[in-house]
């Protein structure tokens, strides 16, 4: 029952986006806090803006050490940034997010 109880929940709409806060709007993607390849398999809601954000600032292997921890990605100067940016931006705002260099 419990494969089960996971399935609703994550199927049913979040509130708010693991990384910026915002309400979820109208689509909703599904962060690794550790990826896949790394052997991750916990997951949170974000915004998919929020979810190129992510992966445009850190790369697998930071993501599974210190910044698997939500707080600590938001620490990274790029993702604070963003993350201030697009504070008040609508739940379903895009733009083209750019990878770092």
């Amino acid at each position: 029952m419990a494969a089960a109880e996971a399935l609703a929940a994550r199927t049913e709409a979040p509130l708010a986006c693991a990384l910026c806060d915002r309400p979820i709007g109208s689509q909703v993607e599904w962060h690794h806090r550790v990826p896949k390849s790394e052997g991750g398999r916990e997951t949170v809601p974000v915004h998919p803006i929020c979810h190129r954000t992510i992966h445009a600032s850190a790369t697998n292997a930071e993501l599974a050490g210190p910044l698997a921890d939500i707080d600590a990605l938001r620490a990274v100067p790029a993702v604070a940034k963003f993350v201030k940016w697009v504070a008040d931006k609508p739940a379903d705002f895009r733009v083209p997010v750019r990878r770092r260099r």
